[in-house]
Parts: C-alpha cells; structure tokens; sequence
C-alpha cells in the first residue's frame, strides 16, 4: 500500500475506523509507517499515539480492541479507511462511537443483530435461544423459518396490524439465523438485489 506518508511533516496520516459491519464511523486517529505495518501484522488497529509519541494498540488497557476487516487508502494516498469489527465501545467515555450515540439506520440495526446471532450461535444451548437453534442443525433452523413464514402469512389475512408486526420480525430474526448457518451475509443478498436492479449485462 503506497501511503504518502511524506506529505505530512511528522509523518502521520489520518485514519478513521469505520464499523464494518454498521458502517457507522468509530473514531479518528493518526498512523505513521510503523503503526500500519503493526496493524497489517496484527490485524487490530494500532495508531501512533502524539500525546504518548509511541505506537498505541487501541483497547490495549481497556480490551476494547479494533479487529482489521479492510484497510483503504483515498485517492490522494494520504488519508485511510479501516473497516473494523469493534470489541466493545470505541470511546474512553464509554459510547459506541467517538463521535457520540450513533443514529441507528435499519441497515446498521439489522447488521448489528446478524453480529449478534453470530457472536450467540456457539453459547450454550440451555441459556441462548439461538444457540439452540445451531444445536438442532440446518434442518431444524430452516423449517423454523417455514413455520414463521406461514404464521406470517395468516396474520396478513386479519387486520390486526401489532400481530401482524410481530409475525413479520419473527421470521426476519429466523431469516437473518438461517443466513447466518449458510455463511452468507445482508451484503451478499443487497449485491444479489443490486445485481438484478441493474438487469442482463
């Protein structure tokens, strides 16, 4: 990766962390050479820290660690973009971002519950519902699925509109477990989505 590093007196070149799976941006810091390639090594997010003057792992005191998804660098080659998995809150005053609550998107709340489907899949089947799902195998997690889509498609006959709303986040929380035990993510279907929109090529 050709960082211009040299464009900038000290060295150090802006990095913002974006969740990678939310999108939503994490935080601003400032990597030099040195602190790209310890985070290419390591695969969490290290910056050059200008108040300590050394390289800084985030979440090395807190354990709220940057996992590395992707790292992008912008057309002038001076600035980058790291797509991160966030093991915790990102800022020191204990929010999500460094740039306050976050507002919720329904693509960033949706990805967040797959995050957390993955994160519960491997629990205990006695204490998490979706571990217990995992436990019975694909069979059992997609007639899960069926069965919420027809309970879906009978309350849609009646009018009333609260089970109905019910009915409907059952089977998209079900969909999201039946993605996840495919290994396949809300990005691969929007990019299946987009591909159609465009048509034949």
């Amino acid at each position: 990766m050709n960082v211009a590093f040299e464009k900038y007196s000290d060295g150090l070149v802006p990095a913002i962390v974006q969740d990678a799976d939310t999108r939503a941006v994490l935080m601003l810091g400032f990597m030099n050479e040195e602190a790209l390639a310890a985070t290419e090594t390591s695969g969490r997010v290290t910056f050059y820290s200008r108040s300590k003057q050394r390289l800084w792992e985030k979440g090395e005191t807190s354990g709220n660690t940057l996992r590395v998804r992707s790292v992008k660098l912008d057309c002038d080659r001076d600035a980058l973009l790291i797509e991160a998995e966030p093991a915790g809150p990102v800022c020191h005053t204990g929010e999500i971002t460094c740039f306050g609550p976050p507002v919720e998107s329904v693509s960033s709340q949706l990805a967040g519950l797959q995050r957390t489907i993955r994160e519960r899949r491997g629990g205990d089947p006695q204490v998490s519902y979706v571990a217990g799902l995992f436990s019975h195998g694909i069979n059992k997690i997609a007639q899960k699925v069926g069965e919420e889509a027809v309970e879906l498609v009978i309350e849609a006959k009646d009018e009333d509109r609260e089970k109905f709303v019910g009915e409907a986040a059952d089977l998209l929380f079900h969909y999201l477990v039946l993605l996840e035990a495919k290994s396949v993510t809300l990005d691969d279907i929007t990019a299946e989505l987009a591909k159609r929109r465009r048509g034949p090529t």
